[in-house]
């Protein structure tokens, strides 16, 4: 065997590597499968499914977000699809456990990969992709196939070489409303927050709000070069809106956005506070995050895998604000 030839950690590597394509390629239509989804009844007509608390991994199959559905008298609209093409998979089919209504339209709240990457199985069973049109900045500056490079790697065989990234059929530019079988629904643009194309999706009737990475619940956010100016304004928001639900992109849903939306307010108050004198005392940042004391939210999940890239990106932006002064 050729591997054989090479150092013990490398025939490991391998050994892995080719056990993996073979599973995959056992599965149904060469495609790795993703576990069944479980919808979660938020109100009369509205539901989502519950990604895992951590980042996204091998794994956990690259379920760490959540994803929503309404459904009305005449169709069923998507909020965002997940972050693997088995995911959508498995996420339409969840729909099917509630619905044989038509799948009319998918929102994305963002364009991080977490969130559209299962947009495949949606767009095959005909519906439509709304998003901001900041999104379209992803795409062209490269971000995008950096992205998707890494997941490849780090996700294999959730997401692989055929993975393809589906852009919006409509790239929305400003706040929008629309009715859908006997319901309204309002898409509110609140980035560049968390993301340059955040926006949140009222039910009007329901009052409920599939607000995206706004809010990370249970969970340190992930923050990366965020405009977490932006991103506190945009939480402001959010309360004001008074939902009876909120619908969070990662966590357990909320009935009380202002007490449940205090987490990520305060981690990004803290980063900004703690990262901002540094800046502001030209103190280098290996000095300023080891000096930090983060025991206030060491113990909350994905600290340890997030935390490091949120004060390196807020250091970062606090500097590029500072010399905007």
């Amino acid at each position: 065997m050729a591997c054989s030839r090479l150092p013990l950690p490398s025939r490991l590597h391998a050994i892995v590597a080719l056990t993996l394509v073979i599973l995959a390629s056992l599965l149904p239509g060469g495609q790795a499968a993703a576990e069944t989804l479980r919808p979660v009844r938020v109100s009369e007509h509205a539901w989502y499914v519950l990604g895992d608390a951590g980042m996204a991994s091998a794994a956990n199959k690259g379920f760490n977000s959540n994803a929503g559905f309404v459904v009305t008298r005449d169709s069923v609209i998507v909020i965002d699809a997940l972050g693997t093409p088995p995911l959508g998979d498995a996420l339409l089919a969840a729909i099917r456990q509630v619905s044989s209504k038509p799948v009319k339209r998918v929102i994305l709240t963002h364009y991080h990969a977490d969130h559209f990457y299962g947009l495949a199985a949606f767009k095959a069973a005909g519906a439509e992709v709304w998003a901001h049109e900041g999104g379209k900045e992803y795409f062209g500056s490269g971000e995008a196939a950096a992205r998707l490079a890494q997941r490849q790697k780090d996700l294999f065989p959730w997401v692989d070489e055929n993975t393809r990234l589906i852009q919006a059929d409509r790239w929305l530019t400003g706040d929008t409303r629309f009715e859908e079988g006997g319901l309204h629904f309002r898409i509110t643009i609140l980035g560049p927050a968390h993301a340059p194309e955040d926006l949140v999706v009222t039910v009007e009737e329901d009052g409920v709000v599939f607000c995206g990475d706004i809010l990370f619940a249970g969970r340190i956010p992930f923050v990366g070069n965020a405009d977490s100016k932006r991103w506190l304004a945009a939480i402001d928001t959010l309360v004001g809106l008074k939902p009876k639900v909120l619908v969070t992109g990662h966590g357990n849903h909320s009935t009380n956005a202002a007490a449940d939306l205090k987490l990520t307010r305060d981690y990004l108050l803290y980063l900004r506070e703690q990262m901002g004198k540094a800046v502001e005392e030209m103190v280098p940042f290996e000095e300023a995050y080891a000096r930090t004391d983060w025991s206030r939210f060491s113990k909350v999940p994905a600290f340890e895998a997030a935390n490091r890239i949120n004060a390196y990106g807020s250091y970062l932006t606090l500097e590029r604000e500072s010399l905007a002064r």
